[in-house]
């Protein structure tokens, strides 16, 4: 799967202040230490809660330069899963998320406003369904140092919810259900 836009929100997260130098970094989707996870109202009454299984994604990350940050993230769409294969099935249907036409989710960074204390929003362009719309996610930086590899890694979070009706998306499952809530958690290993 080619590389786009779509997890990248999470990397947002990096442009928090610390010691780190400027790096590319890989979201580690290989180790799973990296997910995006979904909830969406379920009948007024409780959550359908998930996750994307498949997503790759690479962000820029700079604690002096916290406006040079950059992040992308694909998503493969057809990867959801909320523990019940049945609604699975339907979700990946024409009726919703027609994964046929939509394979893949983008998100690409256009800006990051530091907030001071490791946190962060993070702008950006979410292609969902065909549609492309700004989004902003709300960042924060858990941590960066040498893993026991030799390697050198950063880690995110983020949080965002998406009003699907401004992706294209009109599904009737009453006004409560047309937002979905993304908690996102990201580990990059720097290049």
């Amino acid at each position: 799967m080619k590389l786009k836009p779509v997890y990248g929100l999470l990397l947002a997260g990096a442009l928090m202040s610390t010691p780190a130098l400027a790096a590319d970094y890989v979201i580690d989707t290989q180790g799973a230490h990296a997910s995006i996870n979904f909830r969406i109202d379920h009948l007024g009454v409780s959550y359908v809660v998930g996750r994307f299984n498949e997503f790759e994604g690479r962000f820029h990350y700079d604690a002096d330069n916290l406006d040079a940050t950059s992040v992308e993230v694909t998503v493969n769409v057809a990867s959801i899963d909320s523990n019940h294969a049945e609604r699975d099935r339907h979700l990946r249907s024409s009726d919703y998320l027609d994964v046929s036409r939509f394979a893949q989710a983008n998100f690409v960074s256009t800006a990051y406003t530091d907030l001071g204390e490791g946190k962060g929003t993070l702008d950006g362009e979410l292609t969902l369904y065909g549609q492309t719309q700004p989004i902003s996610i709300a960042v924060e930086k858990v941590g960066e140092g040498e893993d026991p590899w030799g390697g050198y890694r950063a880690g995110f979070t983020g949080t965002t919810e998406l009003n699907l009706p401004d992706f294209g998306m009109k599904f009737n499952l009453g006004p409560a259900a047309e937002k979905v809530y993304l908690d996102l958690v990201v580990e990059g290993i720097r290049q």
